[in-house]
């Protein structure tokens, strides 16, 4: 069994596309620049990290100088790990990485995202045209310890779960 992946291995690891894999590209689903993150995580799946081989991959995020990937774990995948493949990804593809567990709840993503600044909590405002937006709180004192600006961490949420995010300081 193998990492599950959106596009084809073949695909993938050749660099020339079918139809399939080129339409989901095209469309959007899938972005040009993740083709050489799945090829580099399926080589440490070959290599050095055979726990991926139960693992989803879902989709990768870049804001500015970050990417951030979208996973589900296996049960034999733990932190540590993922913290030494987002450093073997960084190191290739010289950008911050973040990988997060996939999750419907906002709070989870943030607690990941933002670590190891604690959020204090997530409020849900309900604006006058009827949409909802979300606000992180983080401690003041802990500001310093967020991995990246607000502002790049905020539209990173706002990517990952389509829905406005805020990141409040107090």
């Amino acid at each position: 069994m193998k990492m599950k992946i959106p596009l084809d291995y073949v695909c993938v690891r050749s660099g020339l596309l079918c139809n399939r894999c080129q339409s989901l590209i095209d469309s959007g689903e899938v972005a040009d620049y993740e083709v050489e993150i799945i090829k580099i995580l399926l080589e440490l799946e070959d290599t050095q990290f055979k726990e991926l081989k139960d693992c989803v991959y879902h989709k990768a995020y870049k804001v500015n100088g970050l990417l951030i990937l979208l996973v589900t774990s296996g049960s034999e995948m733990t932190q540590q790990k993922w913290i030494k493949i987002a450093r073997i990804l960084q190191e290739r593809l010289n950008m911050k990485v973040r990988v997060l567990e996939k999750t419907n709840s906002i709070k989870n993503s943030a607690v990941q995202l933002l670590s190891p600044a604690r959020v204090l909590g997530v409020n849900t405002v309900w604006m006058p045209d009827g949409s909802v937006q979300y606000v992180i709180r983080v401690s003041k004192s802990e500001k310093r310890l967020l991995p990246a600006e607000a502002q790049l961490l905020e539209s990173a949420l706002t990517k990952i779960h389509s829905t406005p995010v805020r990141i409040r300081v107090e």
